[in-house]
C-alpha cells in the first residue's frame, strides 16, 4: 500500500505532464486538471481496485471510474499512463491527428481506461448509475466512482440522476463533485449561484460528507476512505471536495482564466520550476 509520500510524488509527476501536455500543442485544460490531481492519484493509486493490465469494458470484479467532467482528460490520462494502463510516452501524443488521447476523452480508438466519451457535460452520473445498477446484478460487491465539475451542476440531467439514484437505492455509488468555483465564463457564484451543494444533495436523498481540502493528499485519502465506509447503506453518497483550480501552479490559482488556456514557454518553465521531476517526464 502507498504511502501519503509516495502518492504526493506520483501526484507532482502527473502535475508535470499536465502542464507539458497542454503546452506541447498550445491548447486542453489545466486547470481543473490540476486542482483535480490528488483526487486522481488517490483514486487510483490507494482506494480502487482495478485491473491495468487486461484492461475490459465489463470491469467485472473490479472497482469502476467515470469522469464526467471530460474537459479535464489531461489528469485522466497521465494518471492512466502512470497506473500501467498503457505508455506514458503516448502522452506526447495528447491533442494531435490520430491520437488516441483526444482532447474530451472517447472510446472509439480503443484506449484502455476510458469506457465513455464525455465531451459533452452532465452526463457521467447517469451512466456512472447504470454501471452501478448493473454490478447489483450481477451480485459484484465493487464500488462505482464518478467525478463531477461543480459548474458542470448547472447541467439538468444531473439532478435527474441524483433524483433517480436515491429513488432506486444505488448505494454503490460514491459521486465526488469537484468543487472549485471557477467555471468556463467566471466564478461559479457569477455564472449560476450554486448556493449549497451539500445540502442540495441532501434535499435529493443522498448521503453527504465533503472534503474541505482537495489538494491535501491525505485529507483526500481519508475522505474517500469515509465515503467507502458509507457504502451499501441504503443511500448513494455525495462526495463534495473543495480544490483550487490550478493547484500546484501559484499563478494559475485563484482565477477561471486557466479553465482551458494553455501556458506558453515561459509560463512552463515557470510552472515546471515548482513540480518537481519525480517519476521522469515522457
Amino acid at each position: 500500500m502507498r504511502s501519503t509520500q509516495e502518492l504526493q510524488q506520483i501526484a507532482s509527476q502527473v502535475r508535470r505532464d499536465i502542464v507539458r501536455m497542454v503546452h506541447a500543442v498550445n491548447s486542453g485544460h489545466p486547470g481543473g486538471s490540476l486542482g483535480c490531481t490528488d483526487f486522481f492519484v488517490a483514486l487510483y493509486f490507494k482506494m480502487m481496485e482495478h485491473n491495468n493490465e487486461a484492461f475490459n469494458m465489463d470491469a467485472t470484479n473490479e472497482d469502476l471510474f467515470f469522469l464526467s467532467n471530460g474537459h479535464i482528460s489531461p489528469v485522466f490520462y497521465s494518471t492512466l499512463a502512470h497506473a500501467g494502463y498503457f505508455d506514458k510516452s503516448e502522452l506526447a501524443t495528447f491533442r494531435k491527428l490520430n491520437t488516441r488521447l483526444q482532447g474530451h476523452p472517447t472510446t472509439h480508438e480503443g484506449l484502455p481506461g476510458i469506457r465513455i466519451a464525455s465531451g459533452s457535460l452532465g452526463q457521467g452520473m447517469s451512466v456512472a448509475i447504470g454501471a452501478a445498477e448493473t454490478k447489483k446484478l450481477n451480485n459484484d460487491n465493487h464500488i462505482v466512482y464518478s467525478l463531477h465539475g461543480d459548474g458542470e451542476l448547472d447541467e439538468g440531467q444531473i439532478w435527474e440522476a441524483a433524483m433517480y439514484a436515491a429513488a432506486n437505492k444505488v448505494d454503490n455509488l460514491i459521486s465526488t463533485i469537484d468543487a472549485n468555483g471557477q467555471q468556463i465564463d467566471g466564478s461559479t457564484d457569477d455564472v449560476l449561484a450554486l448556493g449549497s451543494i451539500e445540502e442540495k444533495f441532501r434535499a435529493f436523498g443522498w448521503d453527504v460528507m465533503s472534503i474541505k481540502n482537495g489538494n491535501d493528499m491525505q485529507s483526500v485519502v481519508d475522505g474517500l476512505e469515509e465515503a467507502k465506509s458509507r457504502t451499501n447503506k441504503g443511500k448513494p453518497v455525495c462526495v463534495v471536495m473543495y480544490t483550487e483550480m490550478g493547484a500546484g501552479v501559484d499563478f494559475m490559482m485563484g482565477t477561471h482564466k486557466w479553465h482551458g488556456v494553455a501556458p506558453n514557454d515561459e509560463q512552463l518553465a515557470d510552472a515546471l520550476g515548482q513540480l518537481e521531476e519525480t517519476l521522469g517526464d515522457y
